[in-house]
């Protein structure tokens, strides 16, 4: 046998698969996400159950003490959706520390996608249950007494408000989870986020906490959207908290943003 011969003999080595173009890799992940969460359904129950439960306990329970005349449910609404966007996205932090954890992220890292798209699946995916926990949220405060007077240009600013804030702070949980060790461990990491809406004027006004918390509850992240929420729910004048609230959600999403491809990529490149 030849040289020239042999050399013929010897496949060719296969050409690389092309690149999905477009948002066709994001899209599939997204549809991995959702099966992922319809698939655990305890998680996604409780994500709903449990700003429910917060919403009826403290309106029939703490309501009567806080507001006899029957109005706080209008108070505490805006307070109780947050706190819904925050369990739900919570899950999210548990979604991406698992993958990470169990090494389908290599898999992932051999075909031909942007490595980002698990990511974003796994945020778009978010974004969508909790918009209709959300919406599942404001119809039992309706049965409650809520009794919301936004036009239906407000109704629009709140939806476009909410989603916001829900892709702030799932971006925010899902870098969590890659920062984790484990899923448990960003478990509780996320748990601790969970309490910003108690310490903001989601529940009570500012003005009725100790005078060394104030300034502290004035000026976090939840308290500009919660009282834009409420301003717009209620329709009543907003004065500068939109603005407000929309630098916070924008800062806690570039930050997020940012953080979590650092830290995919240094993840990834160990592996």
């Amino acid at each position: 046998m030849t040289i020239a011969s042999a050399a013929a003999s010897v496949p060719a080595p296969p050409s690389p698969r092309p690149r999905l173009r477009g948002l066709r890799a994001e899209g599939i992940f997204v549809g991995r996400s959702l099966r992922q969460s319809l698939r655990d359904g305890e998680s996604l129950l409780m994500a709903i159950m449990l700003p429910v439960m917060l919403m009826l306990m403290f309106t029939w329970v703490f309501g009567g003490a806080i507001d006899p005349s029957g109005a706080y449910v209008d108070y505490v609404v805006p307070g109780i959706i947050l706190t819904c966007a925050g369990f739900g996205a919570s899950s999210t932090a548990v979604y991406v520390a698992g993958d990470m954890r169990t090494g389908i992220i290599d898999r992932f890292r051999t075909m031909p996608l942007r490595a980002g798209a698990v990511l974003t699946g796994h945020v778009v995916a978010s974004v969508l249950r909790n918009l209709v926990a959300t919406a599942i949220v404001i119809g039992v405060g309706v049965l409650v007494g809520f009794r919301p007077r936004a036009t239906v240009w407000e109704w629009i600013a709140l939806t476009g408000l909410i989603a916001l804030y829900i892709l702030a702070i799932t971006y925010l949980f899902a870098a969590i989870g890659l920062a984790a060790r484990s899923p448990e461990g960003a478990n509780g990491y996320g748990f601790v986020l969970l309490f910003l809406p108690y310490l903001s004027s989601a529940f009570v006004p500012v003005a009725s906490m100790p005078g060394w918390l104030q300034p502290v509850a004035a000026h976090q992240p939840i308290t500009p959207i919660v009282e834009t929420i409420r301003g717009l729910l209620s329709d009543a004048p907003l004065q500068g908290d939109p603005w407000w609230a929309l630098g916070w959600c924008l800062a806690i999403l570039l930050i997020a943003a940012v953080w979590g491809a650092w830290l995919f990529r240094r993840k990834a490149a160990r592996r």
